[in-house]
């Protein structure tokens, strides 16, 4: 054992102080047109002034003090922060090229591996999102074959729902393993019963790593990841469930790789594993096993995650405003009557366009947005961004900017519907963020929740349990969840 006698406690705590200051006052030499920003502490930056639960409301309080572009300090790490509409598209639209690589994020990193697509960077992204995007519009995204298959699952979700008689339900766990079965038949050509373990595996550990992604200990390991990453914590069980899930999912693709045709690809993983074996004599590989697991994951956070939440937030919604889904109804009885819906509907139905328009609006799903890295030196807003500056764009600024909706914090239709009743589009809506790395999948997610959400509108009225309050505060988390609550579906048929 080391001595620990009071000279050699007070020595090491002066040393200790010493070098903070040192690493703090190295970290503060900034360009003089750095963005302005709270002045950091010393080793914790601005953490004590943060909202550790949910940074993204942090944000909006700071760029009314410090405008909408301005610096923060996580632990050591400098960011800045993007705030409104005006900005973040001058950013990620008119200077695409700059602002489209992702930062080496701990929590992120140990997700990722650095693979995949949505946080990988340079060839490797480019080349994973020029698969994906072409692969996704062979199986139909867009087009009549795909919304048949999103169409008998909303089927199969009618069918459960009914299965209550009108009593209350969560479901939560039911709409997840309906958008599971979507984007799992695309993936993997087939789709799980409701009751099958694997299906419940992969459920939870998608649930685990996002919300640990978003959480006050994601936040902390990803300022100080060379402490953190041998203490235990949070932090760990985000690791643990991560490698559940690349299990999970390398286990899945097996039986995909035995059975492979590659003459007859049926499925995207199929697609993958024929690109796999064509590049074989490439020394530059970029269709391995580690890309597939990846590029898997995002696209089941992508299929899954955001669009189940978000028809929970819309059936919620109609719980709360029953006039509102009474309307809903009536457009889809004179539009569609008793058929299957489908997306050439839409344009007939502006009403319901303006409410999932305002449900993805108020829902704010991704409050935080991923975060983005400069590739170079830029001048924005009149400040210097030197190159490898962490960049924020709140999702939150730009779904309640009040510059461009009238009533930023209400569920408000008038914000996409005109005096005559016509749907108006607003160039601030973004929920799937801009630029070039705006989500892969906006139109499936497009497609998804219109036909569901209708089908089930079509088929029932939703109102809340006896005597129950309706929350609209969302979850903590990288997604925005709607507290834990119940729902009475009564038939309509």
């Amino acid at each position: 054992m080391w001595p620990l006698d009071p000279l050699t406690v007070v020595l090491f705590l002066i040393t200790f102080i010493f070098l903070a200051i040192v690493i703090h006052k190295q970290r503060e030499r900034v360009h003089p047109n750095y963005p302005p920003g709270p002045k950091p502490w010393p080793i914790v930056g601005n953490f004590p002034i943060l909202d550790m639960q949910k940074p993204y409301l942090s944000f909006q309080e700071l760029s009314k003090t410090y405008g909408p572009v301005f610096s923060i300090t996580i632990g050591v790490q400098k960011m800045v922060v993007l705030c409104g509409y005006d900005v973040v598209k001058e950013a990620l639209v008119n200077h695409a090229e700059y602002f489209s690589e992702r930062p080496n994020w701990p929590a992120f990193t140990d997700y990722s591996r650095g693979y995949g697509m949505a946080l990988s960077n340079g060839h490797q992204w480019k080349a994973m999102k020029r698969f994906t995007l072409s692969t996704l519009r062979d199986f139909g995204v867009g087009k009549r074959i795909m919304e048949d298959k999103i169409n008998e699952e909303a089927n199969c979700l009618v069918q459960t729902f009914k299965s209550y008689k009108g009593e209350p339900f969560d479901n939560a766990m039911i709409l997840n393993t309906a958008f599971c079965n979507i984007i799992v038949s695309i993936l993997f050509g087939h789709r799980f019963d409701s009751d099958d373990p694997e299906l419940e595996r992969l459920l939870i550990s998608l649930l685990d790593v996002s919300g640990s992604l978003g959480s006050p200990i994601s936040l902390l390991y990803n300022a100080y990841p060379s402490l953190l990453r041998w203490l235990p914590g949070g932090h760990k069980a985000t690791l643990k469930s991560t490698d559940e899930l690349r299990s999970i999912i390398r286990g899945m693709l097996t039986k995909l790789r035995i059975e492979l045709d590659v003459n007859n690809p049926r499925t995207f993983i199929d697609y993958f594993l024929v690109k796999q074996k064509e590049e074989k004599p490439d020394p530059e590989l970029y269709f391995h096993d580690e890309n597939l697991t990846s590029l898997v994951s995002d696209l089941l956070f992508a299929g899954v995650e955001t669009s189940s939440t978000t028809v929970r937030w819309a059936l919620l919604l109609m719980m709360k405003y029953p006039e509102i889904q009474k309307n809903v109804q009536k457009e889809i009885e004179k539009v569609i009557g008793s058929t299957e819906p489908q997306m050439a509907h839409r344009k007939h139905m502006p009403y319901t366009d303006a409410v999932i328009h305002e449900v993805q609006r108020f829902a704010n799903v991704v409050p935080t947005n991923l975060p983005h890295m400069t590739s170079q030196d830029v001048t924005l807003k009149g400040f210097f961004l030197p190159k490898g500056t962490h960049v924020m764009p709140s999702m939150t600024s730009i779904l309640r900017d009040d510059k461009y909706f009238k009533k930023p914090d209400e569920f408000y239709l008038q914000h996409f519907l005109d005096s005559d009743g016509n749907f108006v589009k607003n160039e601030a809506f973004i929920p799937f963020s801009a630029g070039k790395r705006i989500c892969a999948g906006e139109s499936l997610a497009k497609v998804e929740v219109f036909l569901v959400f209708t089908k089930l509108l079509q088929n029932f009225t939703f109102t809340a349990p006896p005597g129950a309050k309706l929350d609209l505060t969302g979850t903590v988390g990288f997604t925005s969840h709607p507290q834990k609550h119940e729902i009475c579906a009564k038939s309509r048929n």
